[in-house]
């Protein structure tokens, strides 16, 4: 009986994740509900003509990622993630140490405090301005190298809640390809570039990211202008 309640349950389960595929935000959820095994479904947005949908699950930033489980919304992306993570249990992306667990919201939120905001400037800006943007990020990224270590991933030996988190970084290496910029080397740094082909070899999360030529293609579309002229 156990069992036959379980499978009705399951199969009820309706997931719901509204995004956009050059969202680094929306990029993560993906990422999480496939290392669960989740099942859902994937709505993209188009974020100058937000649907009514959106609107509704997200009347207070009206922005996208926006995870809907069982009809309830969960917005923000790193909510988001602890939220799967606290829903389905098995292969946990959040340390269960206390302590492992603060730090680990720690990175993530220096991610997107610091570092994404810094990206985004670097692709921005031009002449003068973009070298003093550069150090600025290359400081950040050496903050995030001195952290990984001699580990894997942020997380230990697999993907977990800070790697989730700095896809943000690969997102910085098409966008130093795209728009001719030498910011993430193997010689400047070679413990977060192993992290980084670790990474997007990855199966599940190379399954998630956008292709490659689509993703240098909007970079150029959306940034090319702010690069200087050689």
């Amino acid at each position: 009986m156990a069992a036959i309640s379980l499978q009705t349950e399951t199969m009820a389960e309706e997931v719901k994740l509204f995004g956009t595929w050059a969202s680094v935000f929306s990029r993560r959820i993906e990422v999480a509900l496939k290392l669960k095994g989740v099942q859902f479904e994937y709505i993209e947005e188009n974020l100058s003509n937000k649907s009514p949908a959106l609107l509704k699950y997200n009347p207070v930033h009206k922005k996208i990622p926006v995870l809907v489980h069982n009809g309830k919304p969960v917005a923000e992306s790193l909510v988001i993630l602890e939220y799967i993570d606290e829903t389905w249990k098995h292969n946990p992306i959040l340390p269960t140490d206390p302590y492992e667990k603060a730090m680990a919201r720690f990175w993530a939120k220096y991610i997107d405090d610091k570092l994404l905001p810094a990206a985004i400037k670097v692709a921005m800006s031009k002449g003068e301005e973009q070298k003093g943007v550069i150090e600025e990020i290359q400081k950040q990224l050496k903050t995030l190298e001195s952290e990984l270590k001699e580990k894997k991933f942020f997380g230990g030996e697999s993907l977990g809640f800070v790697d989730i988190a700095a896809n943000t970084i690969v997102w910085l290496v098409v966008a130093q390809e795209a728009l001719g910029m030498e910011i993430l080397t193997e010689e400047k740094f070679p413990v977060l570039h192993g992290w980084y082909q670790r990474l997007v070899d990855d199966a599940v999360f190379k399954e998630c990211m956008p292709p490659r030529e689509q993703h240098l293609s909007f970079v150029k579309v959306r940034f090319g202008s702010s690069t200087p002229s050689k």
